[in-house]
């Protein structure tokens, strides 16, 4: 592929080619790889984690990112929105948090004698949700609509949400004081769960350097627009994923349904996301079709938040430890397919 001049970390030949939707394979690899080094700049040590979040962007998921404090969740997010010049806002979620501080309401406006919408903070193409855990079940659920069908209704109008649009949601799993663990059914709409982490030490030299007097998230430089995104959205949906792959993710998630040590397996969503991130993380490796590597890369992420393993398998709620040791018990259980020449 011949590129020309070069506007940052994309040449202006991807740039145009993406605006337009006349994306190739190396092109899309080409943009794909700006953003995460954009990120990865900002985000020291962490390329897994920088991933997932392009895959759940590029595969028109969600993602929840469940750690400890002050290893970088919701700079992640930020540092995704910047990189592809998309609107963000960030919604603190604690107990006194209303349902329309998240979708907006309808306020009477004098002059016209007519209820006015008032968009709230869930109109934005990224949304940071915050210690999602420490509000209320009722104002949890104002994020379902959002998160599944990409609009929201108030007082009987339906008002869509811009694209590309994704939620980061952050929660400490260790902190349980004064949360509202989030009900299966909002967990089932996070495409993704995925840790953090410490940083290894020399990212975290790295870090201590580079951070005394600036933040790094000042520095970045949109490598894409929303409108490359939404192409490159449009493009990673056309990977190829043949019957037999299609029949590798049913039988992993009807495996997880079919498990002795677990009381809930992974939903008909879930496979269908298992899917979709398998496809982009394809196209991240430049290549246009799904191989079962792919959907063994994305089992964890995609599968373990949803899974509940029975008392005896693991003593916590989620009983992370246990659900990951039936997960990789299945991918080696499950017969993966075998091209035929």
């Amino acid at each position: 592929m011949t590129c020309g001049v070069t506007i940052g970390n994309v040449s202006t030949d991807v740039a145009s080619a993406s605006s337009t939707g006349a994306l190739t394979a190396e092109s899309f690899a080409e943009l794909t790889r700006a953003i995460t080094d954009t990120v990865g700049r900002v985000i020291d040590g962490k390329p897994d984690a920088v991933r997932a979040a392009l895959v759940c962007l590029l595969a028109e998921g969600h993602l929840l990112i469940e750690d400890v404090p002050g290893v970088g969740k919701t700079m992640l997010a930020r540092a995704v929105a910047a990189s592809v010049d998309a609107t963000v806002r960030r919604i603190q979620f604690t107990p006194d948090l209303l349902p329309g501080d998240i979708t907006g309401v309808s306020v009477f406006d004098p002059g016209s004698r007519e209820f006015e919408f008032k968009p709230g903070a869930v109109f934005a193409n990224l949304v940071i949700a915050d210690e999602i855990n420490r509000s209320s079940p009722k104002t949890q659920s104002a994020l379902l609509e959002a998160m599944e069908e990409r609009h929201v209704t108030v007082d009987g109008t339906t008002h869509p949400l811009p694209s590309p649009f994704l939620v980061v949601a952050t929660q400490n799993p260790f902190e349980m004081e004064g949360t509202y663990p989030l009900p299966e059914a909002q967990r089932d709409r996070f495409m993704m769960r995925i840790s953090m982490g410490y940083p290894d030490a020399a990212s975290e030299a790295l870090m201590l350097r580079q951070r005394q007097t600036a933040s790094p998230l000042d520095s970045i430089v949109p490598v894409a627009t929303s409108a490359n995104v939404a192409h490159l959205i449009a493009w990673a949906r056309g990977i190829h994923v043949a019957p037999a792959m299609e029949q590798y993710a049913v039988a992993l998630a009807r495996a997880s349904r079919e498990h002795p040590d677990l009381r809930l397996g992974a939903s008909p969503r879930a496979t269908l996301q298992l899917v979709r991130a398998a496809k982009v993380w394809a196209a991240l490796d430049g290549r246009a079709f799904v191989i079962p590597d792919d959907v063994r890369a994305m089992l964890a992420p995609v599968f373990a938040h949803r899974l509940i393993p029975v008392r005896t398998a693991g003593a916590s709620r989620t009983g992370g430890g246990a659900v990951a040791g039936i997960l990789a018990g299945i991918a080696d259980a499950v017969p993966v397919p075998v091209a035929s020449w």
